[in-house]
């Protein structure tokens, strides 16, 4: 039997329990992969990640991120709870404005953002691994899974940055509150929704996020998502080179995700709030 750390995050919230909760196993060397995976549909939780020590010299600490359905290459929360999470125990960073993570999409590098008094986390995103617009099957197949005109699509694109995002331009925020998903038409794609807010509103666009065959039919606060679509939207003259995104409110949270382009990298940002501590026996 064996005892690890364990810390259980929100993130992309300053309030607890309004964000997207993240498992996060500290000294996890001695677990396996099926218990990593055991342990990821236990939770139930979007991801659950496991810290480790790097293999790579550039990096502070490896991580791997589970969702109940398998591993991902990178996820945008776990990333910024996984750094949290490491730095609260003690982690120190060789570069002290900037902390490297490891994980399957490489080194992601994560700076504290926001000041002193909204204090936040934020990751340079990564490349994306494919972009451009979505082949005509596959956008019958998007238009059937959301229930929607065809027409209500106003642009679909993929924005993979490792989980294989696509994503779907609708007219507005209240429209993507208001899809309904088929889950069952949606099998095999992994897609985000985004609209954007009436001038003059908190944030300018409204998220959504589907992955129903990673066993998260909704996931309330995406980061990778949103890195995705900043990249897109950013890059097309679509979406300012700030701005904030508001997604969860479907599932009754209040994710705010805080975007950011500086040159030619965006930054993803987001506070983060500790909620469970305790150890993890197996």
């Amino acid at each position: 039997m064996s005892g690890h750390r364990f810390s259980q995050l929100d993130v992309f919230t300053a309030v607890p329990l309004r964000g997207n909760p993240l498992a996060v196993v500290h000294d996890a060397s001695g677990l396996s992969d099926a218990q990593m995976a055991d342990l990821a549909r236990w939770t139930n939780l979007s991801e659950t990640s496991f810290l480790l020590p790097p293999d790579d010299p550039g990096a502070d600490y490896r991580v791997r991120i589970f969702t109940p359905g398998g591993e991902l290459p990178f996820a945008g929360h776990p990333t910024l709870g996984s750094c949290h999470a490491w730095l609260a125990a003690g982690g120190q960073p060789r570069d002290p404005a900037v902390v490297v993570q490891q994980c399957g999409v490489g080194l992601v590098r994560v700076r504290r953002d926001g000041g002193a008094q909204t204090p936040r986390l934020a990751f340079a995103a990564p490349p994306l691994r494919r972009s451009g617009a979505v082949e005509p099957a596959l956008r019958r197949q998007v238009v059937a899974s959301l229930g929607l005109p065809d027409a209500a699509l106003q642009r679909l694109e993929w924005v993979d940055n490792g989980p294989g995002w696509l994503a779907a331009l609708l007219p507005d925020a209240a429209t993507v509150l208001a899809v309904k998903p088929d889950f069952s038409a949606m099998r095999g794609l992994k897609l985000g929704l985004v609209g954007p807010h009436p001038a003059g509103s908190e944030c300018r666009f409204e998220v959504r996020a589907f992955v129903p065959d990673l066993g998260v039919p909704e996931d309330p606060v995406t980061g990778s998502l949103n890195a995705g679509l900043a990249q897109w939207l950013i890059g097309a003259g679509l979406a300012p080179e700030r701005y904030v995104a508001a997604q969860g409110a479907a599932l009754g949270r209040a994710g705010r995700v805080y975007v950011e382009r500086e040159g030619a990298e965006i930054w993803i940002g987001g506070a983060v709030c500790p909620v469970i501590a305790g150890t993890l026996t197996l």
